[in-house]
């Protein structure tokens, strides 16, 4: 099924820089943009996807919402665990929607709050090629599983698949659910209530453990 189209796309070169704008980009599979900061084989968050709607809707400036691709369809419609193929080879599977978070603010005030969840898509590069402004956006048949987007369920599934006689550390944990590093102060009284079975698996950086750290390698490619 025809979506629509990509309107334009966009790479984040270094991490203080603003998006440039670019005509077409590389995706890799497993990995995201070419070049772009948010490359990560082991993220859930390699790609963003957001309306174009959203931009007219709200009278934005060019990459106010720091997306990847811009989209003429509506990414909040969008549900986790779908395909999409973007121009004549790329395939990406969408995990869950972009939180709008207080660095939206410095675009606007309040501007976090009214977006809901209205920021964008965020997706995983499962066959790589180039994608070129223009190029057409079909929905594909079949769907993966889907992510929540309650930050606490994600963690809880990266836990689950944690290798038996392995753990995993706060940082990494946070890496692979899509989470901000500042939520690893969370963690703890977050695996206390899961219980004992959780609170094994996660350990702080610096806490001495006689037991191989997890990556997260591995987790997308059988999920």
């Amino acid at each position: 099924m025809v979506l629509g189209r990509v309107r334009a796309l966009s790479l984040r070169l270094e991490r203080r820089a603003p998006p440039l704008r670019v005509e077409r980009a590389v995706a890799v599979a497993g990995a995201g943009f070419e070049g772009d900061i948010h490359a990560d084989r082991v993220s859930p968050r390699q790609l963003l996807l957001a309306s174009a709607s959203v931009y007219d809707a709200f009278d934005l400036p060019a990459h106010a919402l720091r997306e990847n691709l811009l989209l003429d369809v509506d990414t909040a419609s969008l549900t986790s665990g779908t395909v999409l193929q973007l121009g004549e080879q790329v395939r990406i599977r969408l995990m869950f929607q972009c939180e709008a978070c207080g660095q939206l603010d410095l675009q606007r005030r309040g501007l976090a709050r009214a977006l809901v969840n209205r920021r964008g898509m965020l997706a995983r590069v499962l066959e790589g090629g180039t994608i070129v402004a223009g190029d057409e956006i079909l929905q594909l048949e079949g769907r993966m599983r889907p992510w929540s987007e309650d930050w606490r369920e994600r963690v809880v599934a990266v836990l689950d698949a944690v290798p038996p006689g392995q753990v995993i550390d706060y940082a990494r944990l946070a890496r692979v659910a899509g989470i901000q590093s500042s939520y690893c102060r969370a963690f703890p009284r977050l695996l206390a209530r899961l219980g004992a079975h959780y609170a094994a698996r996660a350990v702080a950086a610096r806490t001495p453990v006689n037991l191989p750290r997890w990556d997260g390698n591995g987790l997308f490619e059988r999920a």
